[in-house]
């Protein structure tokens, strides 16, 4: 069962955070930018209120949560409502698709990594941004998850395990991207991007669907 309770009820809260973390926002954009494939026909999974959809030109999105749906529509982008481990749309439809602070808040990540694979085309990606539990905001959350009201029923991922779910339904050739590597509290100013993992609490990670 989609975990949309919060969003439901914290819609406004949600999109707040944006607001007091701008130059975090602003980076996890150019982060997502760097890897998110140039042209074809996209769709962002966990598309929320389109705050990556918007200003990454991703106009087709999935999302659970009617109140959530509601914000990104008056934005423009064409949500259908459901859920990652169901997606509503037919095999090989996309050319990428693109999940942002999604997988932690996933029922089954493998069923959603499988429906991935079954409406990506042939050779098209799927591209992640998540936090890192291992990275110092990642254990952050982690640790204050029962205070929170929306990461208290998430689930955080380390990159090698977001990898093994991965690899273990079909997909290869990965990339990586990075930034966020402050606390929250101390970003007054851009942050930098940097390839590869490691360093930053928030992870791009584009994967290419290569096998069954």
């Amino acid at each position: 069962m989609a975990k949309i309770a919060p969003f439901e009820a914290h819609r406004n809260r949600y999109e707040q955070w944006f607001e007091d973390n701008r130059f975090a926002y602003e980076a996890e954009i150019e982060a997502v930018r760097l890897l998110l494939p140039k042209g074809g026909k996209g769709l962002e999974v966990g598309v929320g209120t389109g705050r990556f959809a918007v200003p990454l030109g991703v106009f087709t999105g999935l999302e659970p949560s009617p109140a959530m749906a509601e914000i990104a529509r008056a934005k423009g982008v064409n949500v259908v409502e459901g859920v990652a481990e169901a997606l509503p749309f037919s095999a090989e439809e996309f050319d990428f698709i693109l999940m942002v602070t999604t997988i932690c808040f996933l029922d089954d990540i493998d069923a959603a990594f499988k429906e991935a694979w079954r409406v990506l085309k042939p050779g098209g990606h799927v591209v992640i941004g998540f936090v890192d539990r291992e990275s110092p905001l990642g254990q952050k959350y982690e640790t204050a998850r029962s205070k929170n009201v929306f990461y208290r029923e998430a689930t955080f991922y380390s990159v090698p395990e977001v990898l093994a779910h991965l690899e273990g339904n079909g997909f290869g050739e990965f990339a990586f991207a990075q930034t966020i590597f402050r606390d929250l509290s101390e970003i007054q100013g851009p942050e930098p991007v940097k390839e590869e993992y490691g360093e930053g609490s928030f992870v791009v990670i584009r994967a290419k669907k290569i096998s069954c």
